[in-house]
């Protein structure tokens, strides 16, 4: 529907600056990480804006668009992973959809088709989990 892609449109870029201003973003993005993971700053790791931005999408309840999550970098142990939600039309693969990203340039909203971002390759974020869980050993 594209009255309903339009509104996702709106959103994520709308979301992406109150996420910006939320997450006190000063610096590019490496370095606002690190002053999350020394407590300096509220959020704003690669993941809390694939979820925040997820959280605020499906709020939405569109009827005729997905809202999903991916993860790239899972597998390259000299990479660091990276999140993001992606928006497709509804039922669809994720190769299909929009990568919503405002992570990497610090806020500012990066969106592509996925097949276009050829800085990531791009994994459906469950199935992602499901390996790692299946790798990490239970504690006894």
């Amino acid at each position: 529907d594209p009255a309903e892609a339009h509104r996702a449109a709106q959103i994520a870029y709308t979301h992406a600056h109150e996420l910006t201003l939320a997450y006190e973003i000063t610096d590019p993005p490496l370095v606002h990480n690190t002053k999350v993971n020394m407590g300096l700053k509220p959020r704003g790791l690669c993941w809390h804006w694939a979820e925040d931005m997820e959280k605020r999408l499906l709020a939405e309840g569109f009827k005729t668009l997905d809202i999903q999550r991916a993860i790239a970098n899972s597998d390259d142990p000299l990479r660091i992973d990276h999140s993001t939600a992606l928006v497709t039309a509804r039922g669809q693969p994720i190769r299909t959809g929009i990568v919503l990203d405002p992570w990497r340039n610090g806020g500012a909203l990066f969106w592509a088709p996925v097949g276009d971002d050829t800085r990531y390759a791009w994994r459906p974020q469950h199935e992602v989990l499901a390996k790692k869980y299946a790798l990490t050993p239970l504690a006894n």
